[in-house]
């Protein structure tokens, strides 16, 4: 539980110093990539997340009208500048109400990607687009 609570907590902070925001439908989208070197060694390994300079992270929470978490299926890619295409594969966090999906995204230095990912729900979906540059450390 202890560790639970520290992932949700090491996540959290990530994500809200970095995260941006859309509408899709009545959803409000919450989403950042960052390096995975910001999570400490501790909530990588227990999350199963390589810690690299060289993985990012994309980070998703999806939050109704009232702001709760909405359980979603999620699937997706990143394509580079170079045309290279990588697919997401979304791994689901909990912790109590909130709910997050991240994926892991290999990159090299000045990576600029264009993530596309499709987002359902059982009353509703859309996608969301958005372009993030990587740098290494």
């Amino acid at each position: 539980m202890f560790k639970a609570m520290i992932t949700a907590l090491a996540l959290l902070f990530t994500f809200q110093a970095s995260a941006e925001e859309t509408r899709i439908g009545d959803w409000t989208v919450h989403y950042s990539a960052f390096p995975s070197t910001f999570l400490s060694p501790d909530v990588a390994r227990s999350n199963n997340i390589e810690r690299s300079r060289f993985n990012g992270l994309l980070n998703i929470a999806v939050l109704d009208a009232d702001g709760k978490s909405v359980q979603v299926a999620l699937n997706g890619e990143g394509k580079n500048l170079l045309g290279n295409v990588r697919q997401l594969e979304f791994q689901t966090i909990r912790e109590g109400d909130a709910i997050y999906y991240i994926a892991q995204y290999p990159y090299r230095n000045e990576d600029n990607v264009l993530f596309t990912i499709d987002i359902r729900g059982p009353s509703q979906g859309g996608e969301l687009s958005f372009r993030h540059t990587f740098y290494t450390e």
